[in-house]
């Protein structure tokens, strides 16, 4: 077919082929040029395969092929087959007389699959073109006229009548061009004599040889030719043949005789010595591939044979005498190349639809398939199968072209992705065969529900918590993938003392955070429940439930609350006790309860401001009053007690209640309403005897090592001073005594009171430092003051109890004065 280039719209002459083979697989056939431009039509695929065009789309018609480039793409909205890329003829078929495009056309919803074979028409788009610029030729001028001589061939990337149709030279006076054609192998020249040459005229002659193709307009190459003149020696050689034909395996070994050549010459001595040699042609060098023995003429076996690159080799051989001026003469040698079977079949995946929903139906097309071997006649035929236990299978097309199919029940969760192995054998002897392994991903469709880890759930979370608190997160998992695996998180209808359970919490439907939307009091409320939903993200959605127990822990928020009679709010009561009261007498009880519960309501009563006295003690979980000893004239006649209820929350929380307490000479003044007679002790205990005994042995040996360490101390250097400060004793008006010494770790005080043995031993809150300073108050209380490293005093009050108070209390200080001493 002819086609102008000058013109923007091309001639496309198109043949289809219809056949039908096994599953509606059809052959369409179309022939468009080479260098055709981008959108250029080829063909309609709706009117050839008889498809209305409005199903295109629907259909999914695409156009694959196992090239690297997308050559051909197909219109939907037209159905046209259009040029997608620039085809290059001789970059795509180079040196082959046909070329073709070889692609499908596959549609889905049925999936049916139709070849389509483009056959790529030339165009003269290459200028003929010589390997080397210039083309040395030394002629003798004894030289006979007729004598030829073969000139370089031309060699141009198009074909047919594109390619080299004719040689000029330019004019001169002694030669001529003879053309010969070559047939499929082109055309070539010989320089032939016309006249005798004459080096003493004319010693070099240089012409110009010109190579045109056959393109309208042809287009030309050029090679200079420099002819030297050279003298004497007056025959040539002359071959047996002046075409030799021969065939050798392409599995022949290195070194294997071809053919050997003979020439003769008729001249005498050196010029009828020869020696042969390969006259290189164009762009094939028959040296790579073959040896020429240059004395023998024996042609051997050189590099690898290939009959899939090369079937034939046309080889032009030289005989050359040794004479002066050497004469030369030229033979066709003509090998053919026998095909072995050392070419394993070679499989490509055209197309491959993954991934595959795992509830696909058999006989679903996952991919397209094309065994191909480079081998000809049976070493070419193949076969293929898929090898192993995948449930896949393969469906024959059309000839070599395959559909991998569904052949089984898919399961993404037990199985997500497949390596199916296909193995094609040729039927050479010995048969080759090859492996493709094709990765077939299966995608998730929603058929499995959220689970949660345990069906009931059970959540704690403080009473007074903010708004907004997270009280718990629940989680549910999905053996699914992507969305069908994205749970949402919902609260279940469900009311909480007729108040729905939406008011109360709230719950993040992506992170399933369940969120308070008020403040609970466990006082009012200790537990509810209700149900979250886990709804996955699929089509159709699948759920799932879980119970959540919330549980309010109690909080240490309410303060104890004084019972009657000293209720009261900011008001001060009064009690009276008599001047000979004994130790141990009765003076008030205080009662409190608290609203919470555990140890947030666990009460204990404290002396919070005894004012310099230490007349009066409480019972820490009674609430007793009572006095610490017998009154004497120094004591004041009114004492003002505060009593501090504290409770054992974190923080604890406290209330207090004034009682002012006043010494009456007799017991007829005294009018309060609650009074209980102190009990008194009929007898003194043998367990009183063995403590009174202990506490002063103790007492003993404390006073006796105290000394004895003061005179140790005493004697020490006046290095030793300067890194222990002294200590320091001190008596107060009461008759208290403190003592201090900053590098004791443990401090221990005796009471200066006659009527009690009261003693503490505490350790220190803060390491021991200069100017710590322990007073011993009379009574059962003693002050710790202590200066920190800023100046500024810290003291603390402590209260104790004697042998005739708590014994458990008295047992932990004589058992810490125990280890002290030791």
């Amino acid at each position: 077919m002819y086609i102008r280039p000058k013109e923007e719209h091309v001639w496309i002459r198109i043949v289809v082929f219809l056949c039908l083979w096994h599953w509606a697989a059809s052959q369409l056939a179309y022939s468009i040029s080479e260098e055709l431009n981008k959108g250029t039509v080829v063909g309609n695929l709706a009117k050839d395969l008889n498809i209305n065009v409005q199903e295109l789309e629907n259909r999914d018609l695409r156009v694959v092929s196992s090239y690297s480039k997308t050559y051909l793409n197909v219109n939907l909205r037209s159905g046209n087959l259009l040029v997608e890329e620039r085809i290059d003829r001789e970059e795509l078929c180079p040196q082959t007389i046909k070329c073709s495009l070889k692609l499908q056309a596959v549609l889905s919803n049925p999936m049916t699959a139709h070849r389509i074979e483009v056959n790529i028409l030339d165009i003269n788009d290459n200028s003929p073109a010589f390997l080397e610029s210039r083309y040395y030729l030394n002629i003798s001028e004894s030289s006979l006229t007729g004598e030829r001589y073969f000139l370089p061939v031309a060699v141009d990337g198009d074909i047919g009548s594109n390619s080299v149709k004719t040689y000029k030279l330019s004019q001169n006076e002694h030669f001529s061009l003879d053309m010969q054609s070559g047939g499929e192998h082109g055309v070539s020249a010989e320089l032939v004599l016309q006249k005798a040459l004459d080096r003493e005229k004319q010693s070099v002659i240089n012409l110009i040889l010109t190579a045109v193709d056959g393109g309208k307009p042809p287009r030309t190459g050029s090679l200079q030719i420099h002819v030297n003149v050279i003298d004497v020696n007056d025959n040539i050689p002359a071959f047996s043949k002046l075409l030799y034909k021969v065939r050798v395996k392409e599995n022949a070994t290195p070194g294997t005789l071809v053919i050997k050549l003979n020439a003769t010459d008729l001249d005498e001595g050196m010029n009828s010595k020869i020696l042969y040699s390969f006259i290189k042609r164009g762009n094939i060098d028959p040296s790579n591939m073959f040896d020429l023995n240059s004395e023998t003429g024996e042609i051997t076996v050189k590099g690898g044979l290939d009959y899939e690159e090369t079937p034939a080799y046309e080889v032009r051989v030289q005989a050359t005498d040794r004479g002066t001026v050497p004469r030369s003469a030229q033979a066709k040698l003509l090998i053919e190349i026998i095909d072995a079977n050392d070419n394993a079949p070679q499989i490509s995946v055209t197309s491959l639809m993954t991934p595959v929903k795992e509830d696909a139906e058999l006989g679903t097309i996952v991919a397209l398939i094309t065994v191909s071997d480079k081998d000809g006649g049976k070493n070419g035929v193949t076969s293929c199968k898929v090898v192993g236990s995948a449930p896949f299978n393969l469906k024959s097309n059309y000839k070599s072209d395959y559909s991998l199919v569904v052949d089984g029940l898919l399961d993404r969760e037990s199985t997500s992705v497949y390596n199916v192995t296909i193995t094609a054998t040729d039927e050479g002897a010995p048969p080759l065969s090859s492996n493709k392994v094709i990765t077939v991903h299966v995608s998730d469709v929603n058929d499995n529900a959220p689970k949660f880890m345990e069906p009931v759930i059970n959540a704690y979370v403080k009473e007074n918590s903010p708004t907004g608190s997270v009280i718990y997160t629940v989680n549910a998992f999905d053996d699914d993938l992507d969305v069908n695996a994205k749970v949402i998180y919902t609260l279940l209808d469900s009311s909480l003392k007729s108040i729905p359970v939406s008011s109360v919490v709230n719950i993040n439907s992506e992170t399933g955070d369940i969120v308070s939307l008020q403040s609970f009091n466990y006082e009012e409320l200790k537990t509810f429940q209700f149900k979250v939903q886990a709804t996955d993200s699929g089509v159709p959605p699948l759920s799932s439930n879980v119970t959540v127990n919330v549980l309010i822990l109690d909080e240490n928020d309410n303060s104890p609350t004084i019972l009657a009679p000293y209720s009261e709010h900011a008001s001060v009561n009064s009690e009276n006790i008599p001047y000979s009261a004994e130790a141990g007498y009765f003076v008030a009880k205080i009662r409190a309860v608290d609203a919470d519960s555990g140890y947030n309501a666990l009460l204990s009563y404290h002396l919070s401001e005894p004012k310099g006295n230490n007349l009066f003690r409480i019972g820490t979980s009674t609430g007793e009053i009572r006095t610490k000893r017998r009154m004497s004239d120094n004591d004041l006649k009114t004492h003002p007690l505060v009593v501090l209820v504290s409770d054992n929350g974190e923080p604890s929380l406290s209330a207090t209640v004034s009682i002012d307490v006043v010494v009456v000479e007799s017991t007829a003044e005294i009018q309060t309403q609650f009074r209980h007679v102190p009990v008194k002790e009929d007898s003194f205990s043998d367990l009183n005897l063995y403590l009174l005994i202990a506490i002063v042995s103790v007492s003993v040996i404390f006073l006796l090592s105290l000394i004895i360490l003061i005179a140790v101390r005493c004697h020490k250097t006046d290095g030793t001073f300067s890194r222990y400060s002294a200590p320091m004793i001190t008596t107060h008006p009461d008759g208290s005594w403190s003592y201090s010494k900053a590098t004791q770790q443990y401090d221990v005080c005796f009471s200066s009171d006659t009527l009690k043995s009261d003693v503490v031993v505490f350790p220190a809150p803060f390491p021991p430092v200069d100017g710590e300073l322990i007073s011993i108050n009379g009574g059962d209380t003693f002050t710790r003051t202590q200066t920190l490293p800023n100046k500024e005093k810290v003291s603390w009050f402590y209260e104790i109890g004697g042998i005739n108070g708590n014994s458990s209390h008295f047992f932990y200080i004589l058992t810490e004065l125990f280890i002290l001493c030791c």
